[in-house]
């Protein structure tokens, strides 16, 4: 009984996030290892429940170890240039047979429908096609890569259309080019450029590790795309800086997030998009406002921000020694070394909390959703200080805090001594966020 109650506060908690992603464009990538994995059932089962959710999917696979498997078949020897496959006329049969077989099979497990299965009932669409147009690689370096090619462009509209039809888009690394020819592509450079031509809300990659690593192989649970560009190392394999290089590629140039998660686990892609700690690596976008802690040099700029709000009474006064003592403690967001946003967190670590204080946006950027990035940063910081909750106190925001998921709570779920701190004459209310 514990069991199925859990599952439903879980399916309740899911809620939020099932309802974000509703009508949401995801790029999905894996490569052909994944296919070849035991936990690739449970993928596909969690693709179609994607898709039943309202998730628009364009699913796209890899080849690469079953192409290796077919030349060695056909005794055809591999010539690898600068990390990169030559395809003759002969490793092309071979990419043909891989990549067409491993699409059927893809197409076939998408299609499964037996009763008592995970599918039952699903009834889904796939749609494949010539959506990708490629163009060859050429002579490099004076070497002729023949039939590798790269993407042209991406048929946009008639992908599109397939999504709005309800069916899940498969893409194989195989582009097409006008006159007529096939050309050998890399994974990672079809999932970059149909993210970024369709303009895709997410795009999520599935790799052997949990995640992205940094330096000393630990995982990396939430980083921007200038973070990634720290990871990329010419001594990594290829095949991870191709996968670096799509990230940054795709969040530079629109793709919001960008998700790293582990094949080898049957829990880790839905844990990722539907709950609040998720499984693997999330890349968020580069803003041209950047975040950051707070510095000695940035106290007359905040000072200069909070003054019209400590005027309105909206937020306690701070002197300019306090504001010094305390400047670990705000975050700031800076639009061309400008302050135009504010927050401080301020942690009781006996008490697993902290307060949430100071919350200013400058009148003219209340709009983009700068509140919403200060409290994400926030809510970082709080889990990494090993925080259980965060709560605010507050006389006019009290709606906008709700929004945002806090729960209005009575003064004795506050630490002991914030409780003795409480100033009446205020009557601000509390709310409390569990993170």
């Amino acid at each position: 009984m514990d069991n199925y109650i859990n599952n439903i506060k879980w399916f309740r908690n899911a809620a939020p996030y099932i309802n974000a992603h509703r009508g949401k464009t995801v790029v999905l990538m894996f490569g052909g290892e994944t296919v070849s994995h035991p936990n690739f059932a449970n993928i596909i089962h969690d693709i179609s429940l994607l898709r039943s959710l309202g998730v628009k999917l364009v699913v796209v696979h890899g080849a690469r170890p079953q192409i290796e498997d077919r030349m060695a078949q056909r005794g055809i020897d591999r010539k690898i240039e600068n990390n990169i496959r030559v395809t003759d006329a002969k490793t092309l049969v071979a990419v043909k047979d891989a990549t067409g077989s491993l699409r059927l099979h893809i197409e076939a497990l998408l299609s499964t429908g037996l009763v008592n299965s995970p599918m039952h009932g699903s009834q889904i669409r796939v749609s494949t096609g010539n959506f990708v147009v490629a163009k060859p690689m050429g002579v490099r370096g004076g070497i002729d890569y023949k039939y590798t090619g790269c993407v042209r462009r991406i048929d946009s509209e008639g992908i599109n259309m397939q999504l709005d039809y309800g069916s899940i888009v498969l893409l194989s690394p195989i582009g097409y080019s006008p006159t007529g020819e096939v050309f050998n592509l890399a994974l990672e450079d079809v999932a970059a450029q149909t993210a970024i031509a369709l303009k895709a809300d997410k795009l999520i990659t599935l790799t052997e590790d949990a995640g992205l690593l940094d330096e000393t192989g630990k995982l990396i649970r939430s980083c921007s795309v200038r973070r990634v560009k720290t990871l990329l190392d010419e001594k990594d394999c290829h095949v991870r800086q191709l996968l670096l290089r799509a990230i940054i590629q795709s969040g530079e140039n629109g793709v919001e997030r960008c998700h790293c998660v582990s094949y080898q686990s049957d829990t880790a892609l839905l844990q990722e998009l539907f709950t609040r700690d998720g499984a693997g690596t999330l890349i968020a976008k580069d803003h041209k406002e950047q975040l950051s802690t707070a510095t000695i040099d940035d106290v007359a700029g905040i000072l200069e921000l909070l003054a019209p709000l400590e005027a309105e009474g909206v937020l306690v006064k701070r002197s300019r020694e306090l504001l010094e003592v305390e400047i670990d403690k705000f975050t700031v967001l800076k639009k061309e070394d400008v302050i135009i946003a504010c927050a401080a967190l301020y942690p009781y670590p006996d008490a697993k909390t902290g307060e949430v204080a100071c919350v200013a946006i400058h009148p003219d950027y209340r709009k983009g959703n700068r509140g919403g990035r200060l409290m994400e940063a926030l809510e970082q910081e709080a889990q990494q200080q090993e925080l259980s909750s965060i709560f605010v106190l507050t006389t006019v925001s009290g709606h906008w805090f709700l929004e945002k998921g806090f729960i209005e709570q009575s003064m004795e779920n506050l630490p002991k001594g914030k409780q003795k701190m409480y100033n009446y004459q205020r009557k601000s209310k509390i709310f409390i966020k569990d993170i």
